[in-house]
């Protein structure tokens, strides 16, 4: 079905029973919302209905050349719509990179919208990054990003060798076709390019509310993207029931890499 936010038209899939309990899946970059094939037999059988949106920017969704139109305030709408279009009070949502800052931000601002909340591998906003040269090296990507054209240059060139060999992503062949048949690259940037300027390397931490629905994050051991202190430390700003998980061996991609045990944890936080 396509959803109409705010004259953005997004691409959503549903699956599983139109009774079932709702849970909304939130991808981050570079994907669309194919990153979660392999939880949607698990859940479904166990009688969940998913909500699969293609966020705005990439995949079938439509794709707005501003960049303002990739503000967080903007993106976190979007999944309200969709329950909106749905007719739905509520739901579970579980977001994954940008999606989780995605559903962080819709915890904080509609909680209301949400039962509860699992995040993967991005913990929440105002934790502070660590500020050695490691965590630098980290996400030395997102100031690159800032530098529109060159930096879609760079990831695609010599057949998209750079873009490959620095996400390491576990199913990099499907999403560059997916990237470059439906143009989605540069308005994936654009998500770095309204939100992570080069000031927030020195300017302190939003103050945020506290999350104040029972929450879970997860964090893979080998994520090229972070350490854990970000994630383990989102337990101060979530006044409710908090969740730790820290799966080791899989890296940034824990929906793809390690499907089974992902598929566990949601199932047994869900019923929870």
């Amino acid at each position: 079905m396509q959803v109409d936010s705010g004259g953005i038209k997004l691409n959503v899939e549903l699956h599983g029973p139109e009774e079932g309990k709702p849970v909304l899946l939130l991808h981050g970059f570079p994907d669309t919302g194919r990153v979660w094939s392999r939880q949607i037999a698990p859940l479904t059988e166990a009688g969940f209905r998913l909500i699969i949106p293609d966020q705005r920017g990439y995949g079938r969704s439509d794709k707005p050349s501003d960049i303002e139109a990739y503000k967080i305030a903007a993106l976190a709408a979007d999944p309200v719509a969709i329950l909106d279009r749905l007719g739905l009070e509520k739901a579970a949502v579980v977001g994954h990179d940008w999606g989780a800052n995605v559903a962080w931000s819709m915890a904080t601002f509609a909680p209301q919208r949400l039962d509860r909340l699992a995040v993967l591998s991005v913990g929440h906003p105002s934790v502070r990054r660590p500020g050695n040269i490691l965590e630098r090296q980290r996400t030395w990507y997102m100031l690159l990003f800032q530098f529109e054209e060159i930096a879609e240059r760079w990831l695609s060139g010599n057949e998209w060798t750079n873009f490959r060999n620095l996400f390491r992503h576990p199913d990099a062949d499907a999403v560059i076709a997916e990237l470059q048949a439906s143009g989605s690259l540069t308005p994936a940037i654009n998500w770095y390019r309204a939100n992570v300027h080069p000031r927030v390397l020195v300017e302190p931490p939003p103050e945020l509310p506290k999350i104040t629905v029972p929450t879970m994050g997860m964090w893979g051991s080998a994520d090229f993207n972070a350490g854990d202190e970000r994630m383990a430390g989102s337990h101060e700003f979530v006044a409710a029931p908090w969740r730790y998980e820290r799966l080791d061996g899989p890296g940034h991609w824990l929906q793809w890499e390690a499907p089974d045990e992902v598929n566990r944890l949601l199932l047994d936080f869900l019923t929870s």
